[in-house]
């Protein structure tokens, strides 16, 4: 593993790439600029992918009791207990798997899936009840949470995820009968039979809570857009017949009943899909339960790619009931919860009783938003590349802001958000159990393909 930082800072090398019409209709001379442009982001794309990887790996691997550690302080340096979640190992498994196809990179990069694949097999996975456990200690023990342990669909799905795209990249046979079987005792726990979808929380031995857990509801839009987000990347590996019914269901869900009318996502749900809304609340519950009722600008911009996704893995061809309601999404997003003057997604909207329009009531922007951002935009670029939206401007405003207020000039990576609004995020963790490469690596490397066509 010692030679992978030397792999990383040498061997990749900008990439020259044709222009892309903005929405606005351009001169021979202004499609000369967007090139250049283009150029430009590309260079800078590449450069800000590489550092990344140089920086996780191989710092993140504990070669001592296995998996990936967790707390990395601002300057890379390990610091704090090095709990482990299943979300984040399995993350690194699938950011590795995705990083060794993109950069025909398959020696250090393999070993770090490999890595993780053998961590979520022989630790995370419950050998006595199946499922793998959400958090364990550092050495591999799991964490009970209010006096027991509880398993999450959400974790699982991202078990699936990344042991289906390490499969897809390497052939892993281990790591693909791993996500079937995860799959298997999602279905057999977790799936709701009567009204649809997943329950969220389930106990150790697979019961599912379905309730919820503590003041937290059953069903919400997080676990279920990246359980569709997990069920496609397997499906592209394994076309069983009922995983394919869940899949189209899921989309389905997500996308006639989590969403509302003017296009952005209802955050939880009791279990027969009931909203959870504090609207007609006094102002001081309200502003008490926004963690469980408001706008997440970044999910909904991040789940306008992932249905549109899960319908091109369906085969659903001409999907456009898909399509309006993506780019309905990503719309929402632009008119209300772009930062118009700096650039950057704020974290949170509410729509009180009355409003045509959102109040922003989290006025930071964290990492994970950004990166989104920039995958949808320049998707939607191309999907409409005349639409008066002019996604490949915003595109361009939102890279300038992931440059100025969000990577970290000096140390590398990204902070925890925008520095524009929280100056103090200069000192944030650049890893933690909730912040690895994921979305950050998915988002340049998708932009990249797009960009260097």
């Amino acid at each position: 593993m010692a030679s992978l930082s030397f792999l990383f800072a040498t061997v990749m090398l900008p990439t020259p790439s044709s222009g892309l019409t903005t929405g606005r209709p351009q001169t021979e001379h202004q499609l000369d600029d967007v090139t250049a442009d283009r150029d430009i982001i590309t260079t800078e794309m590449r450069r800000v992918l590489m550092n990344e990887f140089s920086l996780w790996y191989p710092l993140s691997l504990d070669t001592v009791y296995g998996g990936f550690y967790s707390d990395i302080n601002y300057r890379w340096e390990l610091e704090g207990r090095q709990q482990k979640m299943i979300v984040t190992q399995a993350r690194h498994v699938w950011s590795a798997s995705n990083a060794a196809v993109f950069l025909n990179e398959g020696g250090n990069l393999r070993t770090v899936a490999a890595h993780g694949v053998k961590f979520l097999r022989n630790i995370m996975w419950d050998r006595t009840y199946g499922g793998f456990f959400d958090l364990v200690d550092r050495r591999g023990e799991p964490i009970r949470e209010n006096g027991q342990i509880v398993k999450r669909a959400y974790g699982n799905a991202f078990a699936i995820y990344g042991l289906s795209r390490c499969y897809r990249a390497f052939g892993d046979s281990i790591a693909l009968r791993l996500a079937q079987d995860a799959f298997r005792w999602l279905e057999k726990h977790s799936y709701d039979a009567l009204h649809g979808g997943y329950f969220q929380f389930m106990s150790r031995d697979g019961d599912p809570l379905t309730e919820g857990f503590g003041r937290t509801p059953p069903k919400d839009q997080n676990s279920s857009i990246h359980l569709l987000e997990c069920l496609t990347e397997l499906y592209r590996v394994w076309k069983d017949p009922l995983l394919k019914e869940r899949l189209n269901q899921l989309l389905r869900i997500i996308r006639d009943t989590l969403t509302t009318d003017k296009g952005y996502l209802t955050l939880f749900f009791r279990r027969d899909w009931t909203p959870v809304t504090f609207r007609d609340s006094s102002a001081d519950v309200r502003e008490r339960n926004y963690d469980f009722d408001h706008v997440s600008f970044g999910h909904d911009i991040e789940t306008a790619y992932l249905m549109l996704e899960a319908s091109e893995a369906l085969g659903l061809g001409k999907d456009t009931t898909t399509l309006r309601a993506a780019k309905k999404m990503v719309d929402h997003t632009l008119r209300n919860g772009l930062d118009r003057k700096h650039g950057g997604l704020f974290d949170g909207g509410y729509y009180h009783r009355g409003d045509t329009r959102p109040s922003i009531v989290r006025r930071t922007k964290e990492w994970w938003a950004q990166a989104e951002a920039l995958n949808s935009l320049l998707m939607m670029s191309e999907l409409f590349p005349d639409d008066t939206m002019h996604y490949y401007d915003k595109f361009r405003m939102q890279w300038n802001y992931c440059m100025r207020f969000v990577i970290d000039p000096k140390h590398g990576g990204w902070y925890w958000g925008g520095v524009d609004i929280v100056p103090g995020n200069r000192y944030s963790p650049k890893g933690s159990i909730w912040k690895g490469n994921y979305h950050t690596s998915r988002a340049l490397i998708n932009c990249l393909r797009r960009l260097e066509k």
